[in-house]
């Protein structure tokens, strides 16, 4: 067999192993995009899933486990495959493409995923508002991106692209008629206020306590489709609440809401940070400015 396999190889001529290496380097390119694209997302879970579901096929076939009961089954889906990825991915595919379009790159979706963080400034000016908003008992609603980018939440929201302070985070949620940002919510990510007065999707969920209201059902919706991190004031009680990965927590005190975002945005290690290209290279740029630093 490894005869034969090395006989096929000596029969291709430069041409045909150039077009083989780009054929390769482009299928795990676009993989690699996508992966990207839906980092972070319930995408990525649902992903995992078919992949389970296919390696299953695969081992019930004939040829291989002979389980025909269960090849039999799962058959009767292969067929429609491509139909059902269509459907589940339908808001990914479109907000790829929406990204493909306004940028005319590929290469966005690994820019724009890549793990955000907050500087302890940042946190600080977060924390401040959030105790002060929880004080008067303004209502708020704040959502700071990791890995999953926000953009399709941004449509109807005001720009604003902004450092992070105290004092525009809350009059950005002063009620009064003439502030088109009171009622949405504010977006986070690459260490600035981007946007404001953005809608989140509601959580469908029937398990969700009655009294919560629109802005918790609205950070418990975007904690289920994405990782980002939801800080929430209420507006009847004041009380500090942070939903992510489905989950709510309440009753925050300023000092348990700045351990946490510390926790979430200052101390992750991501475990791919120790192996991926990105951490090799700023490795490599802290070894040169070490290097400098001496020959100075």
């Amino acid at each position: 067999m490894i005869d034969q396999i090395l006989s096929n190889f000596a029969s291709f001529t430069t041409t045909d192993i150039i077009r083989f290496a780009i054929d390769i380097l482009i299928v795990w390119y676009l993989f690699y995009q996508i992966l990207m694209l839906i980092r972070g997302t319930k995408a990525m879970q649902i992903l995992f899933g078919l992949l389970i579901f296919v390696a299953l096929y695969v081992i019930s076939r004939p040829e291989i486990a002979d389980l025909s009961t269960l090849n039999w089954t799962l058959n009767q889906f292969i067929g429609s495959f491509i139909i059902i990825i269509v459907i589940i991915f339908q808001e990914d595919i479109r907000r790829g493409l929406s990204v493909f379009g306004k940028t005319g790159s590929l290469t966005a979706p690994i820019n724009e995923t890549t793990h955000d963080t907050l500087s302890p400034d940042a946190i600080e000016e977060i924390v401040k508002a959030a105790s002060l908003l929880s004080e008067r008992r303004i209502g708020a609603l704040v959502a700071i991106q990791k890995d999953a980018v926000l953009d399709q939440y941004m449509v109807q929201g005001v720009k604003i692209d902004a450092k992070i302070t105290k004092e525009l985070l809350v009059s950005l949620f002063i009620p009064y008629k003439a502030n088109p940002t009171h009622d949405g919510a504010v977006i986070i990510r690459h260490q600035r206020i981007d946007s404001a007065g953005c809608f989140l999707p509601l959580s469908s969920n029937d398990k969700i306590d009655q009294q919560l209201g629109t802005r918790h059902r609205a950070a418990i919706g975007l904690s289920e489709s994405t990782d980002a991190v939801i800080i929430v004031v209420s507006e009847e009680t004041g009380a500090i609440s942070i939903a992510e990965k489905e989950t709510l927590t309440r009753r925050l005190s300023s000092e348990a809401l700045r351990d946490y975002l510390h926790k979430a945005f200052v101390t992750t290690v991501r475990p791919d940070d120790s192996v991926g290209s990105s951490a090799l290279v700023r490795k490599f740029k802290a070894w040169r400015n070490q290097s400098s630093h001496k020959e100075k």
